[in-house]
């Protein structure tokens, strides 16, 4: 098991991505509120901040969003799709940040769902939803 952290700066797309996480087998995760260490000195009116450097921050932008989850092993790469498809590319900037820790204990979890869906399966469940007019714009933002 693993533990996956997904710090999301493109919060924008969280609703997707939350379904999606779920579609894919994927149902339990915390999200906590989050914020940046250059958002935050931001908003302290930090010194180590430049003026150019603050204006950057001065909006009213929303903080991040820090989503954790215990994930089997084989989990992983179909959570990886899901977020790359609902987030976009975490390699672009401000987007998030992903990574998992190795889990050696876990107690408290529920049990797997019985079977996993596929790929194309979260996909029609994203396409069903912009057809109805649900479309909250996380592509291209």
């Amino acid at each position: 098991m693993k533990l996956m952290v997904l710090i999301l700066n493109k919060t924008d797309a969280l609703e997707y991505l939350l379904e999606g996480l779920t579609a894919a087998g994927i149902g339990g995760a915390t999200i906590i509120p989050s914020s940046g260490m250059a958002m935050t000195l931001s908003k302290m009116n930090s010194s180590f901040l430049s003026s150019s450097i603050r204006s950057m921050f001065s909006g009213e932008e929303d903080d991040n969003k820090t989503i954790i989850s215990v994930i089997e092993d084989e989990q992983l790469e179909l959570a990886r799709r899901v977020v790359y498809n609902t987030v976009g590319d975490l390699s672009q900037p401000n987007t998030g940040i992903m990574f998992t820790i190795p889990l050696d204990f876990v107690e408290g979890r529920r049990k797997r769902r019985a079977s996993i869906p596929t790929e194309e399966s979260i996909k029609d469940n994203k396409g069903s939803k912009e057809e109805n007019g649900k479309d909250k714009g996380s592509k291209g933002t």
